[in-house]
């Protein structure tokens, strides 16, 4: 227990509100669960995107009022970590199980899988570097699910992606982070955008892309996947 008193809580009343924010993904990840349990993908999938919209808004809110020092009773670090196994981890995990994406008992296995190595990810202290990066796989399956959704490929092909990036979340591989990484961070952040523009066109499709709108989800997602990697070959190699 530690002996935290409320009186500096109560001076700032107002940034109480950033934690309000943070906390608004647990009634979207609900709905999301809903709309999943009625086999309405799409429309799932349209609520974690607004929880990933919240989750990119409050931290850097959070960071800019020092909210860790001016609020102490409130762990908005505990709070993030919540909503996010929730809506990174769990709900795709859910997407991938019960949406007929895979055969018996694959479904199990690899959602199974994806919620054991991103529980064990979402408590490691090391997970960031000091370039802001993510070391291992950043249990980002609310976009590989959605990817492979999307896209549609092979059984065979879903299975191993998804084995490979539960491997990958225990390698000292780096993943980017489209605002934090400075290293090529126009070119990341516009592949970003483009990749959340063609989700949207897919949602509202359907979760279908074809033509040439499939060729550069396809090529976006590669990218915002390995680029990091790639650097860190350049680092090394280059």
């Amino acid at each position: 227990m530690t002996d935290i008193t409320p009186e500096k809580d109560s001076k700032e009343p107002a940034l109480f509100l950033i934690h309000v924010l943070t906390a608004s993904g647990a009634p979207i990840a609900l709905i999301a669960l809903l709309a999943g349990a009625q086999g309405k993908w799409g429309e799932m999938f349209a609520w974690l995107g607004l929880a990933l919209v919240v989750d990119g808004i409050d931290g850097p809110l959070a960071r800019k009022f020092n909210i860790a020092e001016r609020l102490p009773r409130w762990s908005g670090s505990s709070l993030d970590f919540v909503i996010d196994y929730a809506t990174y981890v769990f709900l795709p995990a859910f997407a991938l199980s019960a949406s007929g994406m895979l055969d018996q008992p694959w479904n199990w296995i690899c959602g199974g899988l994806i919620v054991f190595t991103g529980a064990l990810y979402f408590a490691d202290n090391g997970m960031k570097t000091p370039d802001g990066s993510f070391k291992g796989f950043p249990a980002v399956w609310n976009m590989v699910v959605f990817g492979l959704m999307v896209l549609s490929p092979s059984q065979t092909f879903t299975i191993i992606f998804v084995l490979l990036c539960c491997v990958l979340t225990f390698l000292p591989i780096r993943f980017s982070h489209p605002v934090r990484v400075k290293r090529w961070r126009i070119a990341t952040l516009a592949v970003t955008f483009l990749w959340l523009g063609l989700a949207g066109l897919a949602v509202s499709n359907g979760m279908v892309l074809e033509g040439a709108a499939a060729t550069v989800f396809t090529v976006a997602s590669f990218y915002l996947f390995g680029v990091s990697a790639v650097q860190q070959l350049l680092e090394r190699y280059g």
